[in-house]
């Protein structure tokens, strides 16, 4: 494959600078060498993989353009465009600022103890010249006490950097310098290689209990394991790649890039000195390590069709999140258990989460997953009190279906989902696809046609046959005693009361008459009126009561809702909402077979 060449002399140059980082402006100056005669810009509205419309262009201020000496009239033109009344083929010069105060991994952050940017948040496209080189030259912030403990990272072409790697980079063309994420600040950073290929690490907010050595060894174990699984002994499509890791008190995220990742994690969930044990915050950690790696392949090289070229002035759609999210999902955990980072038994419970996830989501018997792929746009990045009864996440629901998929072909004994994705590679070369190459390599490889399950799984509401594949495997998915919030069908935050997030579609809670934003306060049982601070309080006041009365405060009213704390038996639900399981559990009951799955064989 081919591999990224340095870029021919640039056209088009931005400078980003920071000269006071208190009132958190990034300062920005683009130089177009040939401009055209009314040469428009545009800012991106949206950010690839994350699948939304942020409106960038709403943090941009005080625009202005030179030729020389001469101010030239600009015109607005719609939210994030604008056109420049100036002279063809001489120099153009704009300057403006940018409000950099969102501490995520898809936009951009400066105060005086770190800076960090994405293009799209910054970069001003030059219509008509997008597809040329450009440059980049970033300045180190000014006005700060440690500015001399400052650093730059970023995946762009190095061309005169200093020692601190502040100076200009070059990249090939727009969408290249979009994709490259720019962190600066008195970062930890540390190196190593993964199958031949220099990876670094830089972490932004570490305490002083961070055990930077063993996750580098843990990502460096991550980092070999996918590259084999994608190519064996070959070579990756990249001849670097880099991790910017920004350590907060609470957080947790990333978004993937061609060679590059941006993450964002707790502060809990590093690695410490001294302690061996592998926590759940850890491990959560390692996991989206794994998934945004991942994405190096499955959806930045091989992607949907309608993302061959990149269109950030609009909502790009595709049915296929299921696949390139869900499956890259069910990769993640699975390739830490490959990586020998966690054993089956961690695994399994990585899994049992997921499945839990799914079966507990009433929506799923309302959209599909290639629907919730389509309607992403407007669903799973806008989530509110009801969106489990009206959508399914294209993320775990994907996951599932990767996992059904996978082991269906392995009952088979003519391949594997493992070589699926692999083949996918090759057919497409590592570029667009669609799912029709997916349909065509499954039928080739299984020698059979998979359309059916994918119609059923994908295209239809169905439920997935987990128990009846898992079996196959040596595993069997049992039901487990529900918490009180699925036996109710809630979720609630608890503290000083039990306050409502969601009531889930047909349950016990939607019956008695709780809705969103409700304080349950307590309960009535026998006579008696008891306080309630969590659901586990229930058993305590409840007893054996079958019914009880709750008392909810409601835009401070305070209703009183008669609530079953069981379903009769013989009741049914609505066919709009499927049956709320118990929580499930999954057993191994024949270790030689799960093991053959779970180690990759």
């Amino acid at each position: 494959m081919a591999r990224a060449q340095p870029p021919a002399p640039a056209g088009v140059h931005y400078r980003i600078a920071a000269p006071d980082p208190r009132n958190h402006l990034f300062q920005v100056t683009l130089t177009v060498a040939q401009p055209a005669a009314a040469q428009e810009l545009v800012l991106p509205v949206w950010i690839p993989g994350s699948y939304l419309v942020r409106e960038f262009a709403r943090h941009l201020q005080g625009l202005q353009a030179r030729q020389g000496r001469k101010a030239c009239a600009i015109t607005q033109i719609d939210k994030h465009r604008w056109r420049v009344d100036c002279l063809p083929g001489k120099p153009l010069e704009l300057r403006y600022a940018v409000l950099a105060h969102d501490d995520s991994v898809r936009t951009a952050w400066l105060d005086s103890t770190r800076a960090f940017f994405n293009g799209t948040s910054l970069c001003l496209r030059v219509e008509g010249q997008s597809a040329q080189p450009c440059s980049i030259d970033i300045d180190a912030p000014e006005l700060i006490a440690d500015s001399a403990d400052w650093y730059c990272a970023t995946a762009l072409f190095p061309q005169k950097v200093n020692a601190r790697g502040f100076g200009r980079y070059g990249a090939q063309d727009y969408d290249h310098l979009v994709d490259c994420p720019v962190e600066m600040g008195p970062f930890w950073s540390a190196r190593f290689t993964a199958c031949g290929v220099p990876h670094r690490i830089v972490v932004a907010g570490a305490p002083a209990s961070f055990d930077g050595q063993r996750l580098v060894q843990d990502m460096r174990r991550i980092c070999e394991t996918t590259i084999r699984f994608w190519h064996g002994e070959g070579p990756a499509p990249f001849d670097n790649y880099l991790f910017l890791l920004n350590v907060v008190n609470e957080g947790f995220g990333g978004l993937e890039h061609r060679n590059s990742t941006a993450l964002i994690c707790g502060r809990r969930d590093l690695p410490r000195l001294g302690e061996a044990k592998l926590t759940e915050g850890y491990t959560t950690l390692l996991g989206l390590v794994s998934h945004e790696y991942f994405h190096a392949w499955n959806v930045k090289r091989l992607r949907p069709a309608a993302f061959t070229q990149y269109d950030y002035t609009q909502e790009n759609y595709t049915q296929m999140l299921w696949f390139f999210e869900g499956f890259t999902s069910y990769y993640d955990d699975l390739l830490l258990r490959r990586a020998g980072l966690i054993d089956h038994a961690s695994y399994l419970k990585l899994l049992t989460k997921a499945v839990q996830q799914v079966l507990q989501t009433p929506g799923r018997a309302l959209q599909t997953v290639a629907q919730a792929s389509f309607d992403a746009w407007i669903r799973y990045y806008r989530p509110d009190a009801h969106t489990p009864n009206s959508t399914v996440s294209y993320y775990t629901k994907g996951a599932l279906v990767a996992l059904c998929l996978d082991l269906s072909l392995r009952r088979e004994g003519r391949t594997t989902l493992d070589d699926v994705l692999r083949t996918l590679w090759q057919r497409s070369a590592g570029g667009p696809m669609d799912e029709a190459l997916l349909r065509e390599v499954l039928q080739d490889l299984g020698g059979r046609s998979f359309d059916a399950e994918l119609d059923a799984w994908v295209h239809s509401t169905a439920e997935l046959p987990l128990a009846e594949l898992l079996q196959a495997h040596g595993m069997a998915l049992q039901s487990d005693t529900p918490q009180p919030a699925q036996r109710l069908g809630l979720r609630v935050t608890e503290g000083s009361a039990v306050l409502v997030k969601t009531v889930l579609r047909g349950g016990l809670a939607e019956q008695a008459g709780m809705a969103p934003g409700d304080e349950w306060l307590g309960i009535e049982v026998q006579g008696q009126g008891w306080r309630i601070t969590q659901l586990d309080d229930l058993a305590l006041y409840a007893g054996k009561a079958t019914q009880v009365t709750a008392l909810v405060s409601r835009d401070r009213r305070l209703l009183r809702l008669p609530l079953a704390l069981q379903r009769p038996t013989g009741s049914k639900r609505r066919a709009s909402a499927p049956e709320q399981p118990d929580t499930v559990t999954l057993a191994i009951t024949d270790a030689a077979r799960a093991a053959r799955w779970l180690d990759g064989h």
